[in-house]
């Protein structure tokens, strides 16, 4: 094997995003990334205070999303969504871009919308992934939104939200790497379902994925490399991660 076991667990950002898990089920969830050793953990963002509270002293990082799902709020209100995130502890903020504005070749608008997100997060220190949502875009968008976020110095681009009609591909991969500088990392999102395609991802120089079955993909790494299985118990939470 090429990989260690912390080589795979750091590149999950446990996803805990789906609008009907309820509170025992996002206390599993960050549980769950603790017993891991998961990257982040993302959270919906009401509960983003207290998924920071648990992960203190341990290095999951802390994320939530801001404008998501489609990224149309004012870019006021993403601003004041980061502040708050921010405050909240978020270390790693997960950005949708303006899909409308992108569309419509609204390019000062959405460098605008970018950069004061990435404004907020990097004068308090923490990092910025910026959500493009492929399904809904062609290369010439795909590549302009690259550019735009070595500008303004992103810490990744990121496929998709996982809520659109599609989510990560390898052309897609292969495409955001190629026209991101070295310095901005790769994130994949949506349909990352195996070990098999985490490691697919991870060749083509993604550095982090957005994962809801990250007990099972990690598993079956440690299976793989002759580890010792972890020992979890949540009760039964909600199907999602």
């Amino acid at each position: 094997m090429d990989y260690s076991y912390t080589d795979i667990s750091k590149m999950i950002d446990h996803s805990l995003l789906m609008p009907t898990m309820t509170v025992p089920d996002l206390e599993a969830g960050c549980r769950l990334a603790l017993a891991y050793d998961t990257g982040s953990v993302c959270i919906m963002p009401y509960y983003l205070k207290r998924c920071a509270e648990i992960l203190r002293g341990s290095t999951v990082n802390a994320s939530t999303t801001i404008g998501f799902p489609h990224g149309v709020q004012t870019t006021a209100i993403k601003r004041a969504e980061a502040e708050r995130a921010v405050a909240d502890g978020c270390q790693e903020l997960d950005m949708v871009v303006n899909i409308s504005q992108v569309l419509s070749g609204d390019w000062d608008d959405v460098r605008a919308d970018i950069k004061a997100v990435i404004d907020v997060a990097h004068g308090a220190g923490q990092k910025v992934k910026v959500i493009f949502e492929n399904c809904y875009l062609n290369e010439e968008q795909k590549v302009r939104l690259c550019q735009i976020c070595g500008e303004l110095n992103a810490d990744w681009v990121k496929t998709s939200t996982g809520y659109g009609t599609g989510g990560a591909t390898v052309e897609d991969l292969k495409l955001m790497r190629k026209h991101s500088p070295p310095r901005v990392q790769v994130k994949a999102a949506g349909g990352i379902r195996d070990l098999d395609t985490v490691l697919t991802v991870r060749a083509l120089g993604v550095s982090r994925i957005g994962a809801s079955r990250t007990k099972e993909m990690l598993d079956e790494c440690r299976r793989r490399l002759g580890l010792a299985p972890i020992e979890f118990s949540a009760g039964s939470p909600s199907d999602g991660y």
